[in-house]
C-alpha cells in the first residue's frame, strides 16, 4: 500500500505542477509513470480512457454524470507557444490551468495551483490536452447501413450516378424503418470522435417524401443539448429530374436551414435552370445552399463560374453558399484556379471537402490561400455509396497534413484547423488564442502533449464536451 500512496503522490505533485512543459519534457515525465504503473502490476492508470469499443457499429458515450451548470476542471494541459531553433518551430510549449466552466461558456482560465471557490464541483482532466471541438461538416445522417449487419457496397465498376440513384430507390424503403436509431447510434460515434457540431444532408426525394427529413430532425432532438446539426435538404435523385421542387419548400418550412442540388448538368440535364431553381428556393425561404458538386470539366467549371455569377447578382446569397465535393476545380490552370479563388472568396462561398485521395488532388492550400474557407467532413461512413468512414475529423486533419502540409511541428499544427473550423490553440506567431474567456465551453480531451501530436498520432478522445457539458467520455471528481 505505500507503493500505491507514494506513486499517488508522485503523479498528483506533477500534475499540479505549473511550470511550462515541453512536448519533450511532457513524454518524458508521462513515460516514467507508465514504467512506475508497470512495476507494481497496475495498467493504463494514468489519464488514459479506453477506446470506443463498437457493438454492432455503434459506440455508446460511457459520459459519467456532469449535471453542474457552473463547475472546475483542474489540470488542463494547454498549448502556451512554441518551441524554436532559430526560425524553425522544434515543439510546443504547454502548461497545466484550471478551467471555470459556466453556462456553457469559458468563464475563467486559472494557474492550476490558484486558490478558487471550493464549493464549485471540481472535475480533474489528469494533464490531458485540450483541443478545440471538431467540427463534421459534410455527413449524411440519414440514410446509413451504421449500426446493422455488415454489408459491402455493390461493385461500382461501369455504374452511372443514375444508376446509383435507381438502386437507391430500391433501397430507400428498407433503410427508412431504423433511420432514426442509425442516426442517434451515428451522433454517438462523432461524440466519441470529438464532434459535437455537424452539417448533415438528409434526402428530399419522391420514394421518402419528407419521411428521412423527420426521422432525423426526431434523431437531432433527442440530443438537443448534447450535439448542433444543421441539415440540408438534399434533392438526391435530382432538383429537376425527381421534380421535388414543391417537397423541399416543404422542408423549408420544417426549419431546414440549407437548400441542397446536385450535379446539375449530369443528373438534371439543364445546368442554369437547376441551378436558378435551387437559388430561387433560397432566396425565397431566406435560407443557405449546400450543393453536392462532383462533376469536373467542363460542365463543373461552368457549374461553379455559374453559381459564383449568381451569387454577384443577388447580395443575399452573399456568405450563404456551399459547394460541396468541387471536384472541378482540380481541372484548373493555376492562373484560372487563383481567379476562381478570388472570385469564391469576395462572395464568401466556401468549400467542403473529403480530402479526397487518388487521381484528384483538390486545391485545398490554394484556396485557403485567397481566403476561401474550407472545411471537411466524413460524408458516408458505411452506406451503399463507400464502407469506408470513420467519423474522425482528427483522421482528415492527418490525411490533409500528409497531402498537402508536411510532418514537421508547425505545418502538423496548422493542419488540424481543417477539422476544427479554422479554431486552432495557437496563431501562426505562436501565440495562444484559444480559449479565451467568453469562448463556447465545446472542447475534447485527449492523451498528446501537442496539436502536432494528436494530428500525427491520432489518440482516442478521452472526453467530449458541448456547451460545457460532457457529452462523452468520463472524469473522476478532484
Amino acid at each position: 500500500m505505500a507503493v500505491f500512496a507514494a506513486l499517488h503522490l508522485w503523479i498528483k505533485e506533477l500534475n499540479v505542477e505549473n511550470t511550462q512543459q515541453s512536448r519533450r519534457a511532457f513524454l518524458a515525465q508521462t513515460g516514467k509513470i507508465t514504467t512506475a504503473c508497470a512495476v507494481i502490476g497496475l495498467t493504463g492508470g494514468v489519464a488514459h480512457a479506453a477506446e470506443p469499443t463498437a457493438a454492432r457499429g455503434e459506440a455508446p458515450s460511457t459520459a459519467a454524470p456532469l449535471t453542474a451548470r457552473h463547475y472546475l476542471l483542474s489540470n488542463v494541459r494547454l498549448e502556451d507557444g512554441f518551441e524554436y531553433d532559430g526560425d524553425t518551430v522544434i515543439g510546443t510549449r504547454t502548461a497545466l490551468y484550471t478551467l471555470e466552466i459556466n453556462d456553457g461558456k469559458i468563464a475563467a482560465i486559472h494557474p492550476a495551483n490558484a486558490q478558487l471557490d471550493a464549493t464549485l464541483p471540481r472535475y480533474q482532466a489528469n494533464g490531458l490536452l485540450l483541443l478545440p471541438a471538431m467540427r463534421d461538416m459534410h455527413i449524411h445522417l440519414d440514410k446509413t447501413f451504421y449500426g446493422g449487419p455488415w454489408q459491402a457496397p455493390r461493385p461500382r465498376q461501369g455504374k452511372t450516378i443514375m444508376d446509383m440513384i435507381a438502386l437507391e430507390q430500391k433501397l430507400i424503403p428498407t433503410l427508412l424503418p431504423t433511420s432514426q436509431q442509425r442516426a442517434e447510434g451515428l451522433i454517438a460515434l462523432l461524440q466519441s470522435k470529438g464532434s459535437s457540431v455537424a452539417r448533415s444532408h438528409c434526402n428530399i426525394d419522391p420514394v421518402s417524401g419528407l419521411k428521412s427529413l423527420e426521422h432525423l430532425q426526431r434523431a437531432l432532438e433527442k440530443h438537443r443539448d448534447d450535439f448542433s446539426c444543421e441539415i440540408v435538404a438534399f434533392p438526391q435523385h435530382g432538383l429537376l429530374h425527381s421534380k421535388v421542387d414543391g417537397l423541399m419548400r416543404e422542408a423549408m418550412q420544417m426549419g431546414v436551414q440549407y437548400v441542397g442540388g446536385l450535379d446539375p448538368t449530369n443528373v438534371d440535364g439543364a445546368m442554369e435552370k437547376s441551378l436558378d431553381a435551387m437559388f430561387q428556393i433560397a432566396l425565397d425561404s431566406g435560407k443557405g445552399v449546400d450543393i453536392h458538386l462532383h462533376e469536373t470539366s467542363p460542365a463543373g467549371v461552368a457549374a461553379i463560374d455559374y453559381m459564383i455569377a449568381s451569387v454577384e447578382k443577388n447580395p443575399a446569397l452573399r456568405g450563404k453558399v456551399t459547394i460541396s465535393h468541387a471536384f472541378a476545380l482540380t481541372t484548373l490552370s493555376p492562373g484560372k484556379l487563383a481567379e476562381t479563388a478570388t472570385r469564391l472568396a469576395a462572395q464568401q462561398i466556401t468549400i467542403a471537402s473529403t480530402v479526397p485521395i487518388g487521381s484528384l488532388m483538390m486545391p485545398l492550400p490554394q484556396l485557403s490561400e485567397k481566403g476561401v474557407f474550407v472545411m471537411t467532413g466524413t460524408d458516408s461512413v458505411i452506406d451503399h455509396w463507400s464502407p469506408f468512414g470513420s467519423g474522425d475529423m482528427l483522421e482528415k486533419a492527418n490525411l490533409y497534413a500528409q497531402l498537402y502540409r508536411g510532418s514537421d511541428e508547425y505545418h502538423l499544427s496548422r493542419a488540424m484547423a481543417i477539422a476544427t473550423g479554422n479554431v486552432l490553440p495557437l496563431n501562426d506567431a505562436g501565440q495562444r488564442v484559444w480559449p479565451q474567456v467568453g469562448d463556447d465551453a465545446g472542447f475534447v480531451l485527449v492523451h498528446a502533449s501537442c496539436s502536432a501530436e494528436a494530428v500525427a498520432r491520432l489518440p482516442p478522445r478521452s472526453a467530449t464536451f458541448h456547451q460545457g457539458r460532457l457529452v462523452y467520455g468520463s472524469l473522476n471528481k478532484a
